[in-house]
């Protein structure tokens, strides 16, 4: 066994396998696979091999796509018959509800090239003439979907990788990773050690254990899943004798389940509720080719719901069923790429649809290994959108739920209910007690709207317009017109200082940095090819002393991004005060007279002008205001040690109750943002867009000298850009606004995507946020926008149709 190499795959399964061979591809034909019994014999070995194009993410949208077509390539490279079969997908609806998600979804798929068509019940029965359409409205179907056959895929990536020079070691347990002085690592395994330079963990069920090894808790648990196998049926080998072609994957979305032909009979694979979590302790050390038990009375519904949607199932025996261990994450996507606090340590876990995702996956880390970032936006999959509030408890019941939701309707403002509330703000019971309906992000439980009284605390979800939308508009006006409050505490935060952090962060972000103590500047952190990585707020507090404030949901994101460049001199020390500091926002025209009402300190606009900041006090708890927020209204940010916020709140309530004060939640400030053209990292900023694409022209000075990203940015801008950011009009909406991941046309042709919409009750207009090509961009153009099926038309408008010339945000009104 080799002693050195360049970098170790963990773990024989289709993603280790994959990851492999795309290394290879790369050209690295120094990296060895260490998998400690035989390849596929966790869970690839036992997956029923579906190739589901339908995602809702972006991110893993894009890996499934490269997936099914890679497969294709691969039996001509490696001349191994993967068992592909492009036999289509058919998912079904049986309401509007279902409709509008596969309307939503068919937007995401044309915007990345996924063909998808919707089809009538009629068209339904000639491709499945088996199928009872009675109840159906529509389905969409994926000419291009199928399946494969796992193992033969797996060995085919094998030998792909061993052709280009890789090395894969079977029976080999990992025993020990060690991370050495010259941060190179050494594998340790029962047949020798490797000292590398990369680490990549596609250990599947035992991720939790590969990663307990370097101190790591990766928030992957499996949760069981079952399918079963039919004996064959003769109206389905009268088919095949007649010569006609393969039925395609029939999803049953209602019933929770898919179905497919399998040699001559049917295979169902149920998704429901009740499944539990497996392994959570990890595997036992001789574990493989491994099953549990059926458990055929949880699946019973769901067979009886099939029976009456395919009746010939019914008619036919069980020849098998397989229960084994699918790994999951609490979202039910997986975690592709580095991991947090560990340098050259890498993440391709928690696939629940690995044999879809794993060419993908492995094409896409090795980019990121090999030339240092991915190629596409890869947040959605992101190891690091996860926290510490993963705890192993929380895992089970998350993980359980992601499995039960797979079929389940994902309208885009849905709040999953397991393992809530768990982090608080102090003011949680205060603002639960006003009528606040929660959502969370990052664990963080955050008001999303507040039903006023009379109204039941209870969400509505819909890719509509949903129950919520008239108190939302309520909140809005209230912000025109009097003052809000909004509790923000779950914003990340962090202080760098040190004689060095000057010079750190200039290098970090492509902004200049305030000047002035008590002056803010809105910064991004670019990657090294000039995309977007992170958007912080600076405030500079002291000489050498900087306060960073990014969105909560990227927490460990953007703090590990910091570490990632931080000097190992000693000379910039960074401290994480997410959890040590509250903010609560005060914003709209009244806002400066409640300041001043709970303050000694002059709330003026002479006194405290635009984008700065003053340490002050609210009643008797000291704060830091900051004059900024997300709505575009006269307003404050306040920052305070966490355990005076109740203090602060009841004294904002008390002395704004005249002025008109209430609470405003996330959806209130997303429609405010939208009429203001805010951008937000995932949306419409991205690694995928140059600063310059996003319209952040502003906040990027390539002159102040060199920062992360400065060339490759340089060198984009020179070329000319390909899109760019823009706000648009939507005409003739009657009660579906823009969602994001809507395809935008010019004459018939896709010109762009929106990224976020809403209607904006200040402007009383329906509005959407996106990229267009360049030539589509001028104010004025009309272009066409699909929403739910229905094409719109839009129109490009000025930035910032609320206030554009920012005098109600300044406070000149």
């Amino acid at each position: 066994m080799k002693s050195k190499a360049k970098a170790v795959v963990i773990g024989g399964g289709v993603v280790g396998v994959s990851t492999l061979y795309h290394l290879a591809k790369k050209g690295w034909d120094d990296v060895v696979l260490v998998e400690r019994k035989e390849l596929t014999s966790g869970s690839t070995w036992h997956a029923a091999g579906l190739l589901p194009l339908f995602n809702m993410s972006y991110s893993v949208g894009k890996i499934h796509q490269y997936s099914v077509q890679q497969y294709q390539e691969l039996e001509a490279e490696t001349g191994m018959n993967v068992g592909f079969k492009e036999v289509s997908n058919i998912r079904l609806a049986t309401n509007q509800d279902r409709m509008d998600e596969l309307h939503q979804y068919a937007g995401v798929a044309q915007t990345i090239g996924v063909k998808a068509n919707f089809i009538s019940p009629e068209e339904v029965k000639k491709l499945w003439p088996y199928c009872n359409t009675d109840g159906i409205v529509g389905a969409l179907h994926h000419p291009e979907d199928g399946y494969i056959q796992p193992a033969d895929l797996t060995q085919a990536f094998a030998k792909g990788a061993r052709d280009r020079g890789a090395k894969i070691y079977r029976n080999t347990k990992v025993t020990g990773l060690q991370n050495l002085e010259d941060e190179r690592w050494l594998v340790q395994t029962d047949k020798g050690d490797i000292e590398c330079e990369h680490v990549i963990s596609c250990t599947g069920n035992f991720a939790r254990q590969t990663g307990a090894m370097v101190g790591l808790d990766i928030p992957c648990i499996p949760v069981e899943h079952q399918f079963i196998v039919t004996e064959p049926h003769p109206e389905i080998l009268k088919r095949h004798e007649q010569g006609l072609p393969e039925m395609g994957v029939l999803r049953g979305t209602d019933g929770r389940w898919y179905m497919r032909e399998e040699a001559g009979g049917l295979i169902l694979g149920p998704y429901e509720k009740g499944a539990p979590a497996c392994y959570v302790d990890g595997p036992h050390d001789e574990s493989m080719w491994e099953l549990f038990q059926e458990d055929l009375d949880r699946l019973m519904p769901h067979i009886e719901n099939a029976i009456d949607r395919v009746p010939i199932f019914a008619e036919i025996g069980i020849k098998q069923v397989y229960n084994g261990a699918i790994s999951y994450t609490p979202d039910g996507n997986p975690i592709i790429g580095p991991a947090w606090g560990k340098k050259n340590f890498w993440l391709n876990e928690g696939h629940s649809f690995g044999i879809t995702a794993a060419g993908g996956a492995g094409w896409q880390l090795a980019e990121w290994i090999v030339e240092g970032e991915p190629s596409i936006d890869m947040l959605g999959v992101d190891p690091r959108r996860y926290g510490d509030y993963c705890t192993k408890p929380y895992l089970i019941r998350k993980n359980e739920e992601a499995y039960a939701h797979v079929f389940v309707n994902h309208f885009p403002d849905e709040e999953r209910p397991a393992c809530r509330p768990l982090r608080q703000a102090p003011c949680y019971d205060r603002m639960k007690a006003l009528g606040a309906v929660f959502g969370q992000k990052f664990g963080w439980e955050r008001p999303n709207w507040f039903a006023p009284e009379g109204v039941e605390q209870q969400d509505s979800w819909s890719f509509r317009r949903s129950g919520w939308f008239e108190y939302v508009g309520n909140e809005c006006r209230n912000v025109q017109n009097n003052v809000g409050v909004l509790d923000m505490t779950a914003f990340a935060k962090c202080r760098i200082s040190g004689s060095g952090a000057d010079n750190f962060l200039s290098n970090l972000v492509a902004n200049k940095l305030p000047e002035r103590i008590g002056r803010i500047g809105l910064c991004h952190a670019l990657n090294t090819r000039g995309g977007v990585h992170s958007e912080f707020t600076i405030l500079k507090e002291a000489e050498n002393s900087y306060y960073l404030v990014s969105a909560g949901a990227f927490q460990r994101l953007d703090h590990d991004w910091i570490f990632k460049w931080i000097p190992k001199d000693g000379s910039v020390q960074f401290e994480d005060l997410t959890g040590a500091m509250g903010v609560l926002v005060v914003a709209g025209p009244k806002s400066s007279e409640l300041m001043h009402r709970v303050s000694r300190d002059d709330f003026s606009n002479d006194a405290f002008p635009w984008l700065s900041s003053q340490k002050t006090t609210v009643n008797m708890a000291p704060c830091t205001a900051i004059r900024m927020n997300f709505v575009g209204e006269l307003g404050w940010e306040i920052h305070h040690p966490i355990e005076y916020q109740n203090h602060i709140f009841d004294a904002l309530m008390k002395e704004g109750l005249d002025l008109g004060i209430k609470p405003f939640g996330i959806r209130a400030m997303e429609s405010m943002r939208i009429e203001k053209s805010y951008r937000l990292v995932g949306t419409e900023i991205s690694v995928e867009y140059s600063p310059y694409e996003s319209a952040l022209d502003r906040f990027i000075h390539t002159d102040k000298g060199e920062f992360i990203g400065r060339k490759a940015l340089v060198e984009k801008h020179e070329q000319g850009e390909k899109n760019i950011f823009v706000t648009m009009e939507v005409h003739d909406v009657v009660d579906a606004d823009a969602l994001g991941n809507n395809p935008i046309y010019a004459k018939g042709k896709i010109v762009g995507r929106a990224t976020g919409g809403a209607y904006g009750f200040r402007v009383e207009k329906s509005l959407a946020l996106g990229l267009v090509a360049v030539e589509c961009s001028s104010i004025g153009t009309e272009l066409e926008m699909d929403i739910l099926g229905r094409m719109h038309k839009v129109t490009v408008v000025t930035e910032s149709p609320y206030d554009p010339e920012q005098k109600i945000l300044r406070g000149v009104v």
